[in-house]
């Protein structure tokens, strides 16, 4: 029981990536692709939403809030470290995407920035001139695939999402992710089920003390915020499924991980 209340909290912290990120498309299109997926347990969701709220302002942004007094190199290193680890699950989804080429190069930049980039802490493969970085995960994978969404769900705790990406996150839990089967499956003398914890919470707080400014700004400025999350979020899996680099009318920015408000 211990480990799944951890879990479920440590959870939301490294789903936020996907709760209101912003590639976009024209608005006729956006609108079609958001249609596409119902809101069928929309009361439950509402309140669902409205917890999760709740356990932002009380605990989440507090955190956050403190985090971003950190020196920026400190920030900026376990930022590097968590996109490295990421890295251990986008490699096999490009792979299942049939995208080789950019199989190998993450690869690379896997090897490069845990050996010499120091487990990750310096991004040494971006300043040797390897292309940017695009995280992948099983849900996008379905999504190429040609399986459909299914209704929009809002989960306690972790967040947006839908049954497609819900199977995708059983999937990463279920032997997916290397980094969790080397940690929480397999405790060693060296890897625990902390580390796991540890880096799925920091990379949670570093993405939301970068997007502090941005979350408000949304709040404040959507009539139903609710529904604000659930389009942005709708929005940004069908671009992220189809790799589009095109721009809406919030962020350009995948997951809001360049955000930095300082």
């Amino acid at each position: 029981m211990k480990k799944i209340i951890i879990t479920f909290i440590f959870s939301i912290f490294f789903t936020l990536n996907v709760n209101a990120a912003s590639d976009g498309t024209n608005s006729l299109s956006k609108k079609e692709k958001e249609n596409q997926t119902k809101d069928c347990f929309e009361p439950l969701n509402r309140a669902t939403f409205a917890l999760n709220q709740g356990l932002d302002k009380v605990v989440f942004e507090p955190i956050a809030r403190v985090y971003r007094h950190l020196p920026r190199p400190i920030r900026s290193g376990a930022g590097n470290v968590m996109n490295n680890l990421s890295n251990l699950v986008t490699i096999p989804n490009n792979v299942l995407q049939g995208n080789f080429k950019t199989a190998g190069v993450n690869v690379a930049r896997l090897t490069i920035n845990s050996t010499v980039g120091l487990l990750g802490l310096f991004d040494v493969a971006s300043g040797l001139g390897f292309s940017e970085y695009v995280k992948e995960d099983y849900g996008q994978t379905l999504g190429t695939m040609g399986v459909g969404p299914g209704c929009y769900l809002v989960l306690p705790v972790l967040g947006p999402s839908t049954v497609r990406d819900t199977i995708g996150s059983v999937v990463n839990l279920s032997g997916g992710d290397a980094w969790y089967n080397v940690t929480v499956k397999n405790n060693s003398q060296y890897l625990t089920d902390a580390d796991y914890y540890t880096s799925r919470a920091t990379a949670g707080i570093d993405f939301r003390a970068k997007n502090l400014e941005a979350f408000d700004n949304l709040e404040d400025n959507s009539i139903d915020f609710y529904a604000s999350v659930r389009s942005l979020y709708l929005q940004d899996r069908e671009q992220k499924i189809s790799n589009s680099l095109k721009i809406v009318e919030t962020q350009d920015d995948s997951d809001w991980e360049e955000i930095d408000t300082n």
